[in-house]
């Protein structure tokens, strides 16, 4: 996702450096950022742009993406205008995609050319995803400001790339930061504000589970998860399970919970999943670095099964790092049975002390005022 966020800018032919006359010292009058694909390259971008909003009430925001990431569906459900280009892969995919890809390049240089020279931005920020690479390289080409925002422990390709163009990075890890070549400082990965306001979970008889693989679900939890039921039956008194499987799974999970005698919402999408983390006591879920910062902004501990083929394993990173903090607990996909997740599961909800602690350390691990200091620096950059 493309978001852009536009001031007035008077009749000056000039369009960047954050001095020009009409600038008001709390707020640049124009950014863009770049990225999207997934929720969690979007959401940290609304944050940033509602910290943009927040600071100048004028300013004006547009978000471009791509017509398959979602995008069409988060972005207009935040209230912000959406328009599409055509980006596509070329690490991780087929020869042939890849040469489709690169023949996309022109077409898609010259689209963000056109945006820069159409938005005149003072600074120009990429959250990671497809849209990202060509906008901030164009960009630095162009003369414009840029930054990145790294969600993750490991960054991926095309920010390690982009680390010699840019002129700062706000990362989420410590780990990070030697990517980027002195220019990085740890902001954290910015979040919506909701999940700050998740109160601390009262101890209870009944240890209430969400399971998520995030906005489309996870098969391999999933059939993890159903295998797991028998061994989990003889507890049923002391669990409550919420299970977001996605559409392609839902009826396979639901009709698997009907056959046992566990408690459990099975649901193919949670739109307001912020509720469900104010009422878990765990989280069983990915590792995706947004996943993470909500986590840890709500002070939920997790047990996390990292995507394995996720780019250059950066979920695996994440998940060890909260692992490190003591928030959280790892099952490696290629180790996941229904055995070793009821096992694991049991082990954490026998022990309300361990629960507690791990969700202390989840806390320790949060930022909330990620997309503030993200928009300091940007603001630092574009004034330079």
């Amino acid at each position: 996702v493309v978001a852009i966020c536009i001031g007035r800018r008077g009749n000056s032919a000039q369009y960047l450096g954050a001095s020009e006359a009409g600038m008001t010292n709390a707020a640049v009058s124009s950014v863009i950022i770049a990225g999207g694909g997934t929720g969690g390259h979007i959401y940290p971008g609304i944050a940033i742009a509602q910290e943009f909003k927040r600071r100048n009430p004028q300013c004006e925001i547009v978000f471009i993406g791509t017509a398959r990431g979602l995008e069409n569906k988060i972005v207009p459900r935040e209230g912000f205008k959406l328009e599409l280009i055509e980006v596509a892969a070329l690490k991780g995919v087929s020869i042939g995609r890849r040469i489709r890809s690169l023949l996309l390049l022109p077409k898609s240089a010259f689209a963000v050319r056109s945006l820069i020279q159409q938005y005149k931005p003072d600074v120009v920020i990429g959250v990671g995803g497809y849209a990202s690479g060509p906008m901030l390289l164009i960009a630095s080409l162009m003369g414009a400001p840029t930054m990145v925002a790294e969600q993750n422990a490991l960054p991926g390709f095309t920010n390690r790339v982009l680390a010699r163009f840019v002129k700062a990075a706000a990362v989420s890890f410590a780990e990070a930061k030697s990517f980027f070549r002195g220019k990085a400082e740890i902001t954290g990965n910015p979040v919506r504000a909701e999940f700050f306001t998740v109160p601390a979970k009262a101890t209870s008889h009944v240890t209430n589970i969400l399971i998520t693989g995030g906005s489309q679900g996870a098969r391999a939890v999933n059939e993890a998860f159903i295998a797991a039921l028998p061994l989990l039956e003889p507890h049923k008194d002391k669990l409550a399970i919420v299970h977001q499987t996605g559409e392609l799974d839902f009826e396979k999970v639901k009709a698997a919970y009907a056959k046992s005698s566990l408690h459990a919402e099975v649901k193919p999408f949670i739109e307001k999943i912020v509720d469900e983390f104010a009422k878990a006591d765990l989280v069983i879920s990915r590792a995706g670095a947004t996943t993470v910062a909500e986590l840890a902004a709500a002070g939920r501990p997790a047990l996390m099964v990292p995507l394995p083929w996720a780019a250059d394993d950066h979920q695996r990173k994440n998940a060890e790092a909260v692992e490190r903090a003591g928030a959280g607990r790892m099952i490696l996909q290629s180790d996941l049975s229904g055995e070793r997740l009821a096992n694991e599961l049991l082990a954490l909800i026998s022990d309300r002390e361990k629960l507690a602690a791990m969700s202390a350390a989840s806390k320790t691990l949060s930022h909330p005022d990620a997309a503030a200091r993200v928009v300091n620096i940007a603001e630092a950059i574009a004034k330079k």
